[in-house]
């Protein structure tokens, strides 16, 4: 299994870069998981948006889903609505049929989201298989439903995104020895009392204590120090820490 980072940036992006999205592969099979504000031409640099099987959604915020809408229009109003392709399968927490009925209905097109994929409103805590790749969810905690995302291989290989959240025991229990761990680091420095985000350090003890393999730094702006990030999140790790970066990719 293959995981390609697509958009790493946090709410506000990366000079060039995009919010949320990750590509992860295996034979056949291409999942997208989660699909911020700049991820649609990211991909397109690396697959042809026709040849993805599903976008699965961690939770309801702009920087993890705005790239539908423009996806969306590809698929109703562009070639590919000419040529017989396949939307992919749109796997989203429960409340998604009103949330994106009530988002194309705020940018002029009520049917648009709702139209362009079939979709799947997955349960909490839920297993779905995607072709080749099975995936988890796990809800944590965060403003909003939000959910970890488990992507696991044939042979055993494990991907864990943790969303958005605070350190949490139930995003530990969730990420529990997968080979990769995608933590968000937001944050320059722990707050404490901070329910909604995490910073370096605490993503880095979050894998301490989940026992993974490697730990990537994600949802972090390119305006903090990188480098210094990572130190301090290995740090508090003692393993293979990296930040992500668009194009990076790993085999699990």
């Amino acid at each position: 299994m293959k995981l390609t980072v697509l958009g790493k940036s946090p709410s506000w992006q990366d000079a060039g870069g995009a919010c949320t999205s990750y590509l992860v592969t295996e034979g056949s099979t291409a999942v997208l998981v989660d699909f911020g504000s700049g991820a649609l031409g990211k991909l397109r640099a690396r697959l042809d948006y026709r040849d993805v099987d599903a976008i699965v959604i961690s939770h309801f915020h702009a920087d993890h889903l705005l790239d539908l809408i423009p996806l969306a229009c590809a698929l109703t109003y562009g070639p590919a609505s000419q040529d017989g392709t396949t939307p992919p399968r749109l796997i989203a927490p429960r409340g998604s049929r009103e949330f994106f009925a009530g988002l194309s209905a705020a940018i002029g097109d009520g049917d648009l989201l709702p139209n362009a994929f079939p979709l799947e409103e997955y349960e909490p805590s839920s297993r779905t298989e995607i072709g080749d790749i099975v995936v988890a969810t796990h809800p944590v905690p965060h403003i909003g439903p939000t959910h970890a995302i488990e992507l696991i291989a044939p042979a055993g290989g494990r991907v864990v995104f943790g969303a958005d959240g605070p350190f949490s025991d139930e995003l530990a229990d969730a990420a529990r020895g997968a080979d990769v761990l995608l933590a968000e680091a937001t944050l320059p420095d722990p707050e404490p009392g901070q329910c909604v985000h995490m910073s370096a350090a605490e993503a880095g003890r979050l894998a301490r204590n989940a026992g993974v393999k490697r730990l990537v730094l994600t949802h972090i702006s390119d305006e903090l120090d990188l480098e210094r990030s990572r130190e301090i999140a290995a740090g508090e790790f003692g393993g293979e820490v990296e930040v992500a970066a668009e194009g990076a990719e790993y085999a699990v």
